[in-house]
């Protein structure tokens, strides 16, 4: 009895084409390019465009500079809520509300928030600047590093900083308010009130000199399964 042979090929020909890898920006590998009809880009932490709603914006030129980028205001959303729900969570931030506490942070020095002198914040109306009234720089209810005493508690409760790690502030120093994503509250012990009721700090830019985006690994993990579990919707 004869037996036929299936061509192999036809088990090859079965088997799903394979995807090509989109491109990630150089400076910020886990941030995937995606060209657009339009000559624009669409950049996203997911590797495929098909939700441009969950694209961290567009831009006429890669890399992109602050004037390229078209920030996009649903991603924005998005991204403060990961961070209101999971920031506490957050080692580096943890390990930022310990300092605070410690009496190595209270010692840094007083008086709200701390800028480098040559900061755009720090050169306004010096008869107007409040340090440390109702939470930093101007007396911001928003919070600076500690409204009672600079990057240190000193035993008091105050505000920590979830900041944009592409421009660590120098030791001691709170980073520039284009980097600030939001402020949470802490203790005099450093343990988060009331799940650090987060406050966006509404100066955060996503591109600026000092480069694109870029997370914690924790707080980047949990944004892309919550824009995967969108992108599934």
């Amino acid at each position: 009895m004869l037996c036929t042979r299936q061509p192999v090929f036809r088990s090859v020909l079965r088997q799903p084409a394979l995807r090509r890898n989109a491109a990630t920006l150089s400076s910020n590998p886990h941030i995937y390019v995606h060209p657009q009809p339009d000559k624009t880009t669409l950049l996203s932490f997911l590797p495929t465009a098909s939700n441009p709603a969950l694209a961290i914006g567009t831009t006429k030129t890669v890399p992109p500079t602050p004037d390229s980028l078209t920030e996009n205001p649903n991603f924005m959303r998005i991204l403060h809520g990961v961070i209101r729900q999971h920031a506490t969570k957050d080692p580096v931030v943890i390990g930022q509300a310990n300092m605070f506490a410690s009496s190595a942070g209270s010692s840094l020095g007083s008086g709200g928030v701390f800028f480098p002198s040559n900061h755009p914040s720090q050169q306004r109306s010096r008869a107007k600047r409040q340090y440390g009234g109702g939470g930093g720089a101007g007396g911001d209810g928003a919070g600076g590093a500690s409204a009672q005493g600079g990057m240190g508690g000193a035993g008091r409760g105050g505000h920590i900083h979830v900041s944009d790690s592409r421009n660590p502030p120098d030791f001691g120093r709170v980073a520039w308010p284009e980097d600030i994503f939001g402020s949470l509250e802490v203790d005099g012990q450093g343990k988060f009130v009331d799940d650090g009721r987060y406050q966006e700090s509404g100066t955060y830019r996503v591109v600026t000199r000092e480069g694109i985006l870029q997370l914690s690994d924790y707080l980047r993990e949990r944004l892309v399964e919550r824009l995967r579990e969108l992108d599934r919707k």
